[in-house]
């Protein structure tokens, strides 16, 4: 397996930070094998079958295109649950587990009703309702594909969640009622700013749920916070 290991850091090296090789390494292993990193390290002796190594190749070819590793595995994880993605989704960052955990932190209510907009794969509506067993919680996008993939989401990991099709700017129109909890984690990234984006992120992730214009950059946020 060490020279499965050197040859992913000398295909990658260049492409990508040494630190995300080493994570990138570690996820396609335990995807390829099956081996979490405790089992790669006893392991790391043995030699991977020959398919395997094939399969590597081919996910390697891939990464060298930036294509995101989430996307060519179809998964990630978020907040502790399996969370299936494709291209109608942004990848779950671990700056929005800081979201959701503050919301829980800030949270008091036994039963709260959570609106989520924007909610992509669904991974704050789910992962608000993973810990907080009685609230009600509703997830809103205008992407029919994503609202899918939530749903998929919803399911793969046993948890109630409502998903519907709307637009955030007009999510009172959608509105059940009185939330005490709306949470977003909308589009915020400028037109100008795309040249500065990684190609990862530009050539692969959706424009929609990544990019505002110019002369709006606030556009999403005003909306959530309308009264």
């Amino acid at each position: 397996m060490q020279t499965t290991i050197q040859y992913i850091h000398a295909e990658l090296s260049g492409i990508y930070p040494t630190e995300e090789i080493m994570g990138i390494t570690k996820i396609l292993l335990e995807h390829v094998t099956g081996w979490n990193y405790t089992q790669q390290v006893i392991n790391a002796h043995k030699s991977l079958l020959d398919r395997d190594k094939e399969q590597i190749n081919s996910i390697v070819k891939r990464l060298k295109e930036y294509e995101p590793v989430q996307y060519i595995l179809g998964k990630t994880e978020f907040y502790g649950l399996k969370i299936r993605v494709s291209p109608a989704v942004l990848i779950p960052r671990p700056e929005t587990e800081e979201l959701v955990a503050l919301v829980l932190q800030k949270n008091i209510m036994e039963k709260p009703k959570i609106l989520d907009l924007g909610t992509g794969s669904g991974c704050i509506a789910l992962a608000l309702k993973s810990r907080l067993k009685n609230a009600t919680v509703t997830g809103v996008d205008i992407s029919g594909d994503a609202l899918e993939i939530a749903r998929e989401n919803a399911k793969l990991n046993g948890l109630d969640v409502c998903f519907l099709k709307g637009n955030m700017l007009k999510w009172r129109e959608l509105s059940r009622g009185k939330y005490d909890i709306i949470v977003s984690n909308p589009p915020y990234v400028t037109e100008k700013e795309k040249t500065a984006m990684e190609p990862n992120v530009l050539n692969y992730e959706p424009s929609d749920a990544l990019f505002v214009p110019d002369d709006d950059p606030l556009v999403f946020y005003r909306a959530v916070a309308s009264d």
